[in-house]
C-alpha cells in the first residue's frame, strides 16, 4: 500500500515571526483526509531541517513524499540544489554544498510559486492600498535575482508574466520588474519616474519580511521619491490555498 505525505521545504531563518509565519500558513491548509504533513527549512532551524522532515514523514509510514519547495521563483539557486539533493535531479546547475539526503520513499517534485495567478492575486492584495491614482501610477515588483546567467534568466522569464498578471488585476497604467541581482531596482524606477511622469509603487517580491524588504530594498533607492508597501507576501491567506492546490494537484497526477 502506497502511503502519501507532504514535505513543505522553505529557506528559514533566524528570526522565529519569519518561521511562525510559514507554520501558521500550513496550518490552515485545506488538505483532503488524514495525510502526514512535515514543513522543513534548509538551513539555520536545527531539528526542523529537510532530513528531520523526512524521517518523521517515513516514520510515519509515507511511501511517496510530495514536496513543494515554498520559494517565489524556479530562478533561485535553492530551488534546484534541493532539487538534486532529494534525488529529482542527477546534477546540480550550479554549486552546491547540500549532500545527498537519506530517503527511502519516492520523491515527488513540485514547482515554486512563479507566476501562479494566486501569487499575481496576493501581490495586488498587498499593494491595492496604494494605488489612488491608477493612471499615474506604475507597480514595480522587486525579486531578488541571481548572479548566475542561467537562473537570471528564469528569474526573468516569471517575473516578467508575474507582472503580466499582476496588471490584468489591477487598475494601473503598467506593472514592470526589476531584479536585486543583477541591480536593476534604481534605473526602473528611475525610467518610470523621469521618462513618464508616473508615480512608481515598489512591491517587494518576497515570502517574508526581513533584511532585504527593510535594508536593501529602500537602500537601493534612496533619494528618490516613492511609495513601498514594505510588505511580503506573509502573511495571506491564499498562500495556504496555493500550496493546497499544489500538493491536491499532484496527488491526483500521480494517483495517490
Amino acid at each position: 500500500m502506497r502511503k502519501p505525505g507532504v514535505l513543505i521545504i522553505s529557506h528559514g531563518s533566524r528570526e522565529s515571526s519569519w518561521v511562525e509565519l510559514v507554520d501558521e500558513a500550513v496550518k490552515q491548509l485545506p488538505l483532503q483526509g488524514d495525510i502526514p504533513v512535515a514543513v522543513s527549512f534548509l538551513e539555520i532551524l536545527e531539528g526542523r531541517l529537510i532530513q528531520d522532515g523526512i524521517d518523521a514523514l517515513e516514520d510515519q509510514g509515507v511511501t511517496d513524499i510530495v514536496v513543494i519547495p515554498l520559494f517565489v521563483s524556479s530562478g533561485s539557486t535553492h530551488v534546484d540544489e534541493i532539487a538534486y539533493a532529494l534525488g529529482a535531479k542527477e546534477t546540480a546547475d550550479s554549486d552546491t554544498n547540500l549532500d545527498l539526503f537519506r530517503i527511502r520513499a519516492n520523491i515527488h517534485y513540485g514547482t515554486p510559486m512563479d507566476d501562479d495567478p494566486v501569487v499575481a492575486q496576493m501581490i495586488w492584495d498587498k499593494v491595492r492600498d496604494l494605488c489612488v491614482e491608477p493612471k499615474q501610477e506604475v507597480i514595480l515588483l522587486v525579486g531578488h535575482g541571481s548572479i548566475y546567467e542561467d537562473f537570471r534568466k528564469r528569474w526573468v522569464k516569471k517575473i516578467s508574466s508575474l507582472a503580466l498578471k499582476v496588471q490584468n488585476i489591477s487598475d494601473v497604467i503598467a506593472v514592470d520588474y526589476a531584479l536585486l541581482n543583477p541591480d536593476s531596482v534604481r534605473e526602473r524606477t528611475e525610467y518610470w519616474q523621469k521618462e513618464h511622469g508616473y508615480q512608481v509603487i515598489v512591491a517587494p517580491l518576497f515570502l517574508s519580511e526581513g533584511y532585504f524588504i527593510r535594508k536593501v530594498i529602500p537602500d537601493r533607492l534612496k533619494g528618490l521619491s516613492y511609495l513601498y508597501t514594505g510588505r511580503a507576501i506573509l502573511p495571506h491567506p491564499l498562500l495556504s490555498e496555493w500550496i493546497g492546490n499544489q500538493v491536491h494537484y499532484m496527488l491526483e497526477s500521480l494517483k495517490l
